[in-house]
């Protein structure tokens, strides 16, 4: 890994504000509305706690706010139209109440379109663009996407994936869905890469793609690190979930260093910090 400096300006539009990226980060605070979330199951799926939390998370620093209503990995069955109702709500509250973008955290088309129409700006989707419809959906709404790889599909164990190469194979499959978010008519400055930690990969390749996130920053488009509590950081430290903070924020410094420019996390007030330090650091060394 080195430090990562881009060789030409990085800007990312989420709706009419503009970032420029090429040597800082956002942080992005993760909101669940689920029963069954592998970190702190069903904490904020009560209203009143769910926004509390978003509260705390915009004054701890958080620069954009991301909404899900079903996790990832396996779980209890959600209908698309119950994953509306635990969503869609919620986006319009948070539109109200905060001054920072809103991402919604879905795969289905459907949930986006209703989400973008309650003035979300970010689909974050971590299935690869599988449904048919979700580029289209965002092209028309003006909305940024996340392409983020994955082996199989949300939702389904993957528990021996194999890769000749993991850091080629992720490039290759990202490559191809920016091109399909830019074919779709999504602006270029609205395509967000995310290499998917844990998503289809054992410990030690996400890891490894941790370690070669200056490679994947060189493809050009903001690159997202969702490493916050993941299992990878467990199995390398043998911690459970509730005990993963600092692992967590030792990844952060190392994705920010070697050019992720979105951090996606549970501890925003320490993202906020390690990204504000590691900024301050490569201040002084130029």
């Amino acid at each position: 890994m080195r430090i990562y400096r881009p060789v030409t300006p990085l800007v990312l539009a989420l709706g009419e504000r503009r970032y420029d990226l090429t040597t800082s980060a956002l942080v992005m605070g993760i909101l669940n509305r689920t029963r069954d979330s592998f970190y702190e199951p069903a904490a904020t799926y009560d209203l009143d706690e769910l926004f509390a939390r978003a509260e705390r998370l915009v004054l701890d620093g958080a620069d954009l706010l991301d909404i899900g209503g079903v996790k990832a990995g396996p779980g209890d069955d959600v209908t698309e139209q119950e994953e509306v109702e635990r969503v869609v709500p919620v986006v319009t509250e948070l539109v109200a109440r905060f001054d920072v973008p809103i991402s919604v955290d879905t795969w289905n088309a459907s949930v986006a379109k209703a989400a973008y129409a309650e003035g979300a700006c970010v689909g974050n989707d971590i299935s690869g663009f599988a449904d048919p419809d979700y580029l289209e959906v965002a092209a028309a709404a003006g909305a940024t996407v996340v392409a983020t790889h994955i082996r199989l599909r949300p939702r389904v164990p993957d528990p021996d994936p194999h890769y000749d190469d993991v850091t080629s194979t992720v490039i290759e499959f990202l490559v191809d869905r920016r091109q399909r978010a830019l074919d779709a008519g999504v602006a270029s400055d609205r395509i967000v890469l995310d290499a998917g930690l844990d998503l289809g990969k054992t410990a030690a390749q996400s890891l490894q793609l941790l370690r070669d996130s200056d490679t994947l920053a060189s493809l050009g488009m903001p690159l997202l690190l969702s490493a916050s509590n993941k299992t990878f950081l467990g199995v390398m430290f043998d911690l459970p979930v509730t005990q993963r903070r600092e692992p967590s924020l030792a990844a952060t410094a190392l994705g920010i260093a070697a050019g992720c420019r979105i951090v996606r996390a549970h501890d925003v007030a320490g993202a906020v910090r390690v990204r504000d330090t590691i900024a301050r650091l490569l201040e002084v060394e130029q």
